[in-house]
């Protein structure tokens, strides 16, 4: 019998809140067991919202998180699951590349405005000392 966790113990494990976990839920992309008024998680629950953590955490978008975790194949090894997030973890490694470059381009104006700021404080400066 395959492992089963209570939303309690979801969000304890993995330190987060219920709250998440429900929202996650009715985003549909967890599907517990009900029991009642009780959620019952299976593993591949588990396996999904790590998955869910882990793409939040390095920038994938839900709708990304959701595709992954459509393509959760074990009997197939996850081949087609695993090769769509190599390639999102490349565009993902782009788009954080780019991002740098737009930063030390920025960082570079600030550095010009910023000196030129302070050589036109300086020239008012002297401008007052000599008057």
């Amino acid at each position: 019998m395959s492992p089963s966790y209570s939303i309690s113990d979801l969000a304890r494990e993995l330190d987060i809140t219920t709250r998440a976990i429900r929202f996650y839920e009715e985003q549909g992309l967890l599907s517990p067991e009900r029991r009642g008024q009780e959620r019952i998680y299976s593993g591949k629950d588990k396996v999904a919202l790590k998955l869910i953590l882990r793409g939040k955490r390095i920038g994938f978008s839900l709708a990304e998180c959701r595709e992954l975790i459509g393509l959760y194949d074990p009997t197939a090894g996850n081949q087609k699951q695993l090769n769509t997030m190599l390639g999102k973890l490349a565009e993902r490694r782009a788009q954080l590349e780019q991002q740098m470059l737009d930063i030390q381009q920025m960082q570079l104006e600030l550095d010009t405005a910023e000196e030129r700021c302070r050589a036109a404080l300086e020239e008012t400066l002297k401008k007052q000392s000599i008057n």
